[in-house]
C-alpha cells in the first residue's frame, strides 16, 4: 500500500477559511493592503453556540460540537481581555463570572509593575515632556508609540483597562502623521489616564489635548473665521452622535463659542481671549450673551466652552450614543433598545462612570445571548502573542509591523471616526491573518521569541494538541480542530519545526478568529 501522505498545511488552511467566514478561500487573489471600503454584505453564519441562530441553517462544518465554549467565566474573559492565556483562563475559572469581572474592573488594584518596568526600559520617550518629545525623530517616536501599545496590550495584567484604551483611542481618533509627538502626550494624559474613569473628565481632557485641537484645526479657529471641524466632531463623534438633536446652526455657534481654545509652546493648551468671539451666541437652545471684551482679557470666553462641555456631558443623547457604542464594542454588533436604555441609564445615574457602564454592558444575561465577534487585526495579533506565550527581549517591532499588512496600523486611521468594528469590514483580510499566524509562530530571536521546548518535551501528538488547546483556547478546543492538529503533528510530534507549524495553524484556525 502507498504510504499515507502527511497532512498538508494548505489543505488545513482551506478548511480554516471555510469555517472562519462561511466561504472557501479564493485562489490566486491578492488581498488589498488596506481593507476594502465598507459595503453592504450579509454577515457570515456563525456556529450555533456562538450566535444562538437556527442550527438547521448552518453548514455542518460550522456547527459547534457540544461542550465547547461552555464555561461562562471564560466567555467573559474572551470579551474583557485581548486574548486568553493559561494564567488568565485559570483566574477566570477560579473567580467565576462576576468575581472575574470585578477583578478586571478594579484595574488599579492589579499589580502591573512588571509590564510598567519593561515599558520604561524599552520606551523611555513615553514619559518625556512635550519639549523633549519635539526634539526626537518623528518616525522613531511613532514606532515607539506603536510598539509600546502592542506590548502593553499583550503583556499587561490589566486587560479590561487595555481594552478600554483601545475603545477610547478609536472614539477620540487622532491621525499620528498630522500631529506627531503630540499624540504621545494625548495617549498618556488623556486616553490612558481616564480610560476607566468618568467620561466627563475624559471629554474635558480631550478638549484640551493639543493633539486633538491640532488634528481638527481648532488651533487655527478665531473670531471672524471660526473653524467648524472640532465643533462638528465634538458633537457627531464624541458626545451626542449624528442623530443627537443638533443642527448645522448649532455646529456653527459651537465653533464660535470655542474660538480662543488653542495651543501654545510644545503641546500646552491655552485659552487666548484675543481670538475669542465675545458676541452673543445660541447653542442647543441656550443663549450665551455678549460680554465686555474691550481689553480682550475677559475670562468669560473660556467659561462658555466649559459650560458647553458640561451641557454635552449631561445631554441624554450622549448617554444613548455612548451606551450603544460600548455595547457594540464589548458585546454585540446590534444591541437591543432595552440594552441601550439600561446602560444609558447607568451613565446618567453614575455621572458618566465608565466602570459602571462596562459592568452593566457585561451583564450575564446579555453575554448569554451574545454572538461571537470577529477580532479586528490588532485584537487578533495581540491575542496570538498572548496565547503563544511570546517573550520579549529588545522589543515587539516584528509583531507590530504585521498590523500594516492586516490593514490596522496603529494611530494611522486618517478620518476621525476611528477604525471600523464590523464583520463586513474585516472579513476580507483572511490571507494576511494566515501570514501573521505563520510568522509569529516561528519567531525566535533576540527581539521576541516563541519557545516550543516545553511542548516538544510532551512527546506525543495528543499531548501537544491538548497543550495548544490550553494555551490558545482556555482548554476549550473544538473536537474537529483537535483532531486536525493531532493528525498534523503525528508524523513528527517531537520535531520543533512541526510544532511551530501546528501553533501557526491553530492561530490561523476559525475558532481563534472570534471572541
Amino acid at each position: 500500500m502507498p504510504p499515507t501522505p502527511e497532512p498538508d498545511r494548505r489543505a488545513f488552511l482551506r478548511g480554516a477559511a471555510a469555517a472562519a467566514f462561511g466561504q472557501p478561500p479564493r485562489t490566486g487573489e491578492q488581498p488589498p493592503r488596506r481593507p476594502a471600503p465598507r459595503r453592504a454584505t450579509t454577515p457570515p453564519m456563525l456556529p450555533r453556540r456562538f450566535a444562538g441562530v437556527d442550527e438547521s441553517r448552518q453548514p455542518s462544518y460550522l456547527i459547534k460540537p457540544e461542550g465547547d465554549w461552555e464555561n461562562w467565566a471564560l466567555r467573559l474573559a474572551r470579551r474583557v481581555t485581548l486574548g486568553l492565556t493559561p494564567e488568565e483562563s485559570a483566574r477566570a475559572r477560579r473567580l467565576g463570572y462576576y468575581g472575574y469581572l470585578d477583578h478586571q474592573l478594579a484595574y488599579d488594584q492589579i499589580d502591573d509593575s512588571a509590564c510598567d518596568a519593561t515599558v520604561a526600559r524599552l520606551w523611555p520617550q513615553l514619559t518625556m515632556t512635550g519639549t523633549e518629545l519635539a526634539a526626537l525623530d518623528f518616525g522613531q517616536l511613532q514606532t515607539a508609540l506603536q510598539d509600546s501599545t502592542v506590548y502593553r496590550a499583550a503583556f499587561s495584567k490589566r486587560q479590561l483597562y487595555q481594552r478600554m484604551v483601545e475603545f477610547w483611542t478609536d472614539h477620540f481618533t487622532i491621525y499620528y502623521p498630522e500631529v506627531g509627538y503630540l499624540k504621545v502626550l494625548d495617549d498618556r494624559d488623556v486616553i490612558r489616564k481616564h480610560a476607566l474613569g468618568k467620561f466627563g473628565d475624559l471629554l474635558k481632557a480631550s478638549a484640551r489635548s493639543a493633539a486633538m485641537l491640532v488634528y481638527l484645526d481648532q488651533n487655527v479657529s478665531r473670531r471672524g473665521a471660526p473653524n467648524q471641524n472640532y465643533a462638528r466632531e465634538l458633537l457627531e463623534l464624541h458626545t451626542v452622535g449624528v442623530d443627537g438633536g443638533y443642527t448645522q446652526n448649532d455646529v456653527a455657534e459651537l465653533s464660535r463659542i470655542l474660538t480662543g481654545w488653542t495651543v501654545r509652546g510644545r503641546g500646552e493648551f491655552t485659552f487666548n481671549p484675543a481670538l475669542h468671539d465675545f458676541a452673543q451666541k445660541s447653542f442647543l437652545g441656550r443663549t450665551f450673551p455678549a460680554v465686555d471684551s474691550r481689553n480682550n482679557t475677559n475670562p468669560d470666553g473660556a467659561l462658555e466652552g466649559e459650560a458647553v462641555l458640561d451641557m454635552l456631558i449631561a445631554h441624554p443623547s450622549t448617554a444613548t450614543f455612548l451606551a450603544t457604542k460600548l455595547l457594540k464594542f464589548l458585546l454585540w454588533y446590534e444591541p437591543t433598545p432595552a440594552m441601550v436604555a439600561r446602560v444609558a441609564g447607568v451613565y446618567r445615574s453614575s455621572g458618566g462612570d465608565v466602570r459602571a457602564m462596562v459592568r452593566a454592558t457585561l451583564d450575564f444575561s446579555y453575554l448569554q445571548q451574545a454572538p461571537a465577534k470577529l477580532k479586528r487585526p490588532f485584537h487578533y495579533l495581540v491575542s496570538a502573542l498572548r496565547g503563544l506565550g511570546a517573550t520579549v527581549g529588545t522589543g515587539v517591532g516584528v509583531a507590530t509591523r504585521q498590523l500594516t499588512g492586516m490593514g490596522q496600523p496603529l494611530f494611522m486611521w486618517l478620518t476621525p471616526e476611528g477604525y471600523p468594528d464590523t464583520v463586513e469590514y474585516w472579513a476580507g483580510n483572511l490571507l494576511p491573518r494566515w501570514n501573521v499566524a505563520v510568522n509569529l509562530a516561528v519567531i525566535n530571536n533576540a527581539e521576541m521569541a516563541v519557545d516550543v521546548t516545553r511542548l516538544q518535551a510532551l512527546g506525543t501528538a495528543d499531548a501537544v494538541a491538548a497543550e495548544i488547546g490550553r494555551m490558545l483556547f482556555g482548554g476549550e478546543l473544538q473536537d474537529r480542530l483537535r483532531e486536525e492538529l493531532v493528525a498534523y503533528l503525528r508524523p513528527s510530534p517531537t520535531n520543533s519545526a512541526r510544532i511551530r507549524e501546528a501553533l501557526g495553524l491553530a492561530v490561523a484556525s476559525s475558532p481563534f478568529q472570534w471572541y
